[in-house]
């Protein structure tokens, strides 16, 4: 299967791959694309059962996802390339610094765990829902934790476009990839991944805790830990010039 992407930037230039959060598009990473394009080939791309890739019956794995991340590589005959992912996106990437590290340069892991948040039945009531009722369903309770009520008052359009995506989400794809996270378990490959490796966590998120992205980082040999302050779970939107500048400096 081929995933859906928008390839951005020199063509020559070095490649970074964006994987976007739970029910988003590739649309969620747009500042960060305008302002790395100068100096990268970004390619910005929507997992599978999510925005234009294919969605087939799930559940879902990690090694799915991550597989369909090596396929994009190889579609794009891309030898190694830098990636940076948000929640469930960051979590693919996990996946693929263990699974594949030397397809890539460096990873930036934006609020995402090693072991899902919850616990298993939450992610099976979520995924059950969402496949009788649709993404709508869950729409306003992630849009009221991935953005504080100061921010989303402040820029209600870019929050209903957020919003627009996940309600538009595949009701087969968002299910089978919280059924991939309510299954994954990362904790075991952390230490043995020795690619340059930065994890961003915000201060206020409900979703994915500090405290779950620093356990990570403290895991990896190496990594580098950032916290951004006066955030929620979607730290790239309410913090976009600061994550811009870190990963800048991060990727390669």
């Amino acid at each position: 299967m081929a995933l859906n992407y928008l390839a951005t930037g020199p063509a020559n230039a070095p490649v970074v791959l964006l994987g976007s959060a739970l029910g988003t598009t590739h649309l969620l990473w747009q500042a960060q694309v305008d302002a790395l394009a100068g100096r990268f080939r970004v390619v910005a791309f929507d997992h599978l059962g999510h925005g234009a890739s294919p969605v087939p019956h799930g559940p879902y794995s990690m090694a799915d996802l991550g597989r369909e991340v090596l396929a994009l590589l190889d579609h794009l005959g891309v030898e190694q390339a830098s990636y940076a992912g948000i929640s469930i996106g960051g979590m693919v990437g996990l996946w693929l610094a263990e699974n594949a590290p030397e397809r890539f340069k460096s990873f930036a892991i934006l609020c995402a765990p090693a072991l899902p948040g919850g616990g298993p039945q939450m992610w099976t009531d979520r995924a059950d829902l969402v496949r009788r009722e649709g993404a709508q369903a869950v729409a306003d309770a992630a849009i009221g934790r991935w953005f504080l009520p100061a921010f989303a008052t402040a820029n209600p359009g870019l929050v209903a476009a957020v919003r627009h995506q996940v309600v538009n989400t595949p009701a087969e794809g968002y299910a089978a990839c919280s059924e991939a996270i309510r299954d994954m378990d990362l904790t075991g490959g952390l230490a043995s991944i020795d690619v340059p490796t930065l994890l961003i966590a915000a201060d206020q998120d409900e979703s994915v805790p500090v405290d779950a992205v620093r356990a990570v980082a403290d895991q990896i040999p190496g990594a580098k830990f950032e916290l951004i302050e006066n955030s929620a779970h979607l730290v790239n939107l309410a913090h976009p010039e600061h994550v811009t500048t870190l990963l800048a400096h991060h990727l390669r």
